[in-house]
């Protein structure tokens, strides 16, 4: 599996959001500046993010979005599956509990390795919280907590 830049950038804003949302709501422009993302592409991944309700968004001039809910009620799999949709390695229709088939599932051992695979991507990436995120940044930053 290969996580895209709208993967990438996405938990970068989640995770400055996280870190710098504490004391009020975290503009694009800001964001864009430290994380070297333009606030176009920003606003489009924020997007996806508010309709997965992992963000939402504060009007008025000291506006911007914060998290939707705390930081350590949002795993690393939300954010994921709200910018990428599946994470599944492979599209398998014999994986899928509807939807057409291949004709092989009754005799094809592969679909198993891809549930596992897939399985172990899910369990990984939602173990890892946006708060250990956080706390991981501000050390590395030298932000007191």
């Amino acid at each position: 599996m290969k996580i895209t830049t709208k993967g990438r950038y996405g938990l970068r804003a989640m995770v400055d959001m996280a870190v710098f949302g504490e004391e009020g709501p975290v503009s694009t422009h800001s964001m864009g500046e430290r994380q070297g993302i333009s606030d176009g592409y920003l606003e489009q991944l924020i997007g996806k993010l508010k309709r997965a309700n992992l963000v939402e968004s504060v009007r008025g001039a000291a506006g911007g979005y914060r998290l939707a809910r705390p930081a350590a009620e949002i795993s690393v799999g939300d954010i994921l599956r709200a910018l990428e949709g599946s994470l599944c390695p492979v599209e398998c229709p014999g994986l899928g509990e509807e939807g057409p088939s291949c004709g092989n599932e009754a005799s094809c051992v592969a679909k198993g390795v891809w549930k596992k695979i897939g399985e172990s991507i899910e369990a990984a990436v939602d173990g890892i919280s946006l708060e250990e995120l956080k706390k991981q940044s501000k050390e590395q930053l030298g932000i007191p907590e």
